[in-house]
């Protein structure tokens, strides 16, 4: 089994790595390329591709900036300790085991717009770049272009001794995989919430209940389809009518 994950634009670099041993990204070059077309950006530049703020504009500058492969162990952390949005918070990774981050980085992999994809144990330095920035790359309109056929051939080798893919991926990141091409099931767990008599997906609920799913899956080694359907953590419950073979929908 396989995890897909999005990033996070939270990050925290002052946290120490775990026991991992430090691995390297697996797609250098073409991150070295992408970069290399994002630090030609000027501040303002950023700031309208990006849509970000001043401050953030003249930060994610100096990072891109500064930003040279192969990385600094001193300067680089481990992904999966670096991402801080809901979904890193609420999967609480500090906690995880030396056993549980074996299993994690076997299992967990990270979909970039700078870096690709990403092993739990890989090396990176602070960025900004989310998956659907019309940036172009060479002879690619976007992202997506850029991606695809890359790490949709990374994900056939990397799951060959896998029987299925747990989703938790935002949409924005998942389309960069080319799912036509993936020869096992693609499970993706949907949240929602009722609020006002309506059931409905309500974003920052559903971040946190990926989080949640992830922690599940990582602390009783989960291994079948079966066994996701079982997670109630935070009320959440499975709902078999609203269900699909493939899409899992989660209710409270």
């Amino acid at each position: 089994m396989k995890i897909l994950l999005s990033p996070a634009k939270k990050l925290d670099f002052t946290t120490e790595n775990s026991s991992l041993n430090n691995t390297n990204i697996s797609f250098p070059k073409e991150s070295t390329l992408v970069m290399d077309k994002l630090s030609s950006y000027s501040a303002l530049e950023l700031s309208k591709l990006m849509k970000l703020s001043t401050n953030l504009s003249i930060l994610n500058k100096e990072r891109n900036d500064k930003w040279s492969y192969p990385f600094n162990d001193e300067s680089a952390k481990q992904a999966l300790f670096t991402f801080k949005g809901e979904v890193y918070q609420n999967m609480r990774v500090e906690e995880f085991s030396n056993e549980d981050l074996d299993f994690a980085n076997k299992s967990i992999r990270i979909l970039s717009g700078l870096y690709g994809i990403l092993n739990p144990s890989d090396l990176i330095l602070p960025y900004r770049l989310e998956m659907g920035t019309k940036l172009e790359v060479g002879e690619t309109k976007n992202l997506y272009n850029f991606w695809q056929d890359i790490l949709t051939e990374y994900l056939i080798k990397d799951i060959k001794k896998d029987s299925f893919i747990i989703n938790l991926a935002s949409d924005e990141y998942f389309k960069v995989i080319d799912s036509k091409r993936i020869n096992i099931p693609i499970i993706t767990p949907i949240f929602k919430d009722t609020k006002n008599g309506k059931v409905k997906v309500i974003s920052f609920f559903a971040k946190r209940a990926r989080g949640e799913m992830c922690n599940y899956i990582v602390k009783n080694r989960i291994s079948s389809v079966s066994q996701i359907k079982e997670f109630n953590r935070n009320g959440y419950a499975f709902s078999e009518e609203n269900s699909t073979e493939t899409r899992l929908v989660f209710i409270r």
